[in-house]
């Protein structure tokens, strides 16, 4: 039988509705239906990095620009309808998929352990119960709240003190749940205290199983085509061997099927797929002209690789870039239009000037912006702006780049 081939342009439609990215942005963004969006996608990546909006802010209102971080708030910290952990970042995720990230806190708990001893966290192993009876004794606590006496540095992750280094190896193993932030300081509480004892046992050896199959087909449907190891990367806590072992049993169920998809510069990449794939209604599907800013770290875009390959679009953060070789920008947003990117924007919103600045926008190559292009862009800005906290946007001189 002949590996089916999935066109350029479908595997983008395919790629963009499974990220919610192909229907225009629009309907309700709290409660449930805001739930329902962050359970489509799987997870939301948390960052603090607030140049316009912090990144779980604009990849929730990039496809529903209702929403307004006070409705992520509550879901998360009121209605308990989300916990945080980790994928291949910190993230917030729906509580109906705690039990699944039993075999994380299991793994991260000898894994982190080892790592952290290497990395001369000295002591913070001695601190663990000494954390534990203070949240128990005072409730919900942050970093600053613990570890009366000991020798502070800067507070980054290279430079914990050990109560810290507790508090985050606690969470991270299960014992402690984080029930929310104070601006971006992680407050944590016991896990007894949050969560269903039945969601917090070990696992037996078929749960183990069953989380590996949840995790492996969690991910293919939400990525719409994938190799093994875009499944492993996709939720970040099953190895690579374990995808392929998946992928194999899969295909030989029949409930996979071999896939060739064709990359923007025209060459093909053996994926995996679901059996009806070449049936799915995204394929002929035309996406929304609705031109939208995107933050760096969208699903669509967190694996940088696959979305050079499907969308032909080079991307990379340079905020650690020093400014005299940064190539465009410190935190530079790219913006999707159909389905392709076409062009790319540094600007910052100075709330106590109550501007969104625009420095530059660079179009991607062989993409005109012309004055419908532009005034598009002024229309996703002018709705961008109430999620920014300014009321007006400033263009400086020069704004409009040509294309590198």
């Amino acid at each position: 039988m002949n590996t089916a081939v999935l066109s350029n342009k479908a595997a983008r439609r395919l790629f963009l509705e499974r990220h919610g990215l192909s229907e225009a942005p629009q309907g309700e963004a709290h409660g449930a239906a805001l739930l329902s969006l962050i359970e489509r996608l799987g997870f939301v990546q948390l960052d603090s990095i607030n140049t316009v909006a912090r990144a779980h802010d604009l990849i929730l209102f990039a496809r529903r620009p209702r929403y307004r971080p006070k409705a992520l708030k509550r879901l998360y910290e009121q209605d308990r309808a989300l916990f945080e952990h980790w994928t291949h970042d910190a993230a917030v995720i729906p509580m109906g998929y705690y039990r699944w990230w039993q075999l994380r806190r299991e793994r991260d708990a000898e894994k982190l352990r080892k790592q952290w001893r290497d990395w001369r966290r000295d002591g913070f192993e001695a601190q663990f119960q000494t954390v534990l009876d203070q949240i128990r004794d005072q409730g919900p606590l942050c970093s600053s709240d613990v570890g009366a006496g000991e020798k502070r540095g800067s507070g980054g992750w290279w430079d914990w003190h050990p109560s810290k280094t507790a508090l985050e190896y606690l969470w991270r193993s299960g014992a402690l749940c984080v029930v929310g932030r104070d601006g971006f300081r992680k407050r944590y509480d016991l896990t007894e205290r949050v969560i269903d004892e039945g969601l917090c046992h070990p696992l037996e050896e078929e749960e183990h199983a069953a989380t590996i199959d949840w995790c492996c087909a969690g991910a293919l449907d939400r990525l719409g085509f994938a190799t093994p190891a875009e499944i492993a990367a996709f939720w970040d806590h099953i190895t690579l061997a374990e995808a392929k072992d998946w992928c194999a049993e899969a295909l030989a169920q029949g409930a996979l099927q071999p896939i060739e998809i064709t990359s923007a510069d025209g060459t093909r990449r053996s994926s995996y797929a679901r059996p009806d794939v070449m049936g799915d209604p995204a394929l002929d599907t035309e996406p929304t002209q609705r031109l939208r800013v995107l933050s760096p770290f969208d699903p669509a875009l967190r694996d940088r690789k696959r979305a050079e390959r499907l969308l032909g679009f080079d991307y990379r953060i340079e905020i650690f870039v020093p400014e005299a070789k940064r190539k465009y920008g410190y935190y530079v947003f790219p913006i999707l239009e159909g389905d392709r990117l076409v062009g790319r924007v540094d600007m910052k919103a100075f709330r106590d000037h109550d501007v969104l600045r625009v420095r530059a926008l660079w179009p991607e190559p062989k993409v005109r912006w012309g004055k419908g292009r532009v005034a598009a862009f002024e229309g996703e800005l002018n709705r961008l702006i109430r999620l920014a906290n300014v009321s007006k946007v400033q263009f400086e001189d020069g704004w409009l780049r040509a294309a590198q």
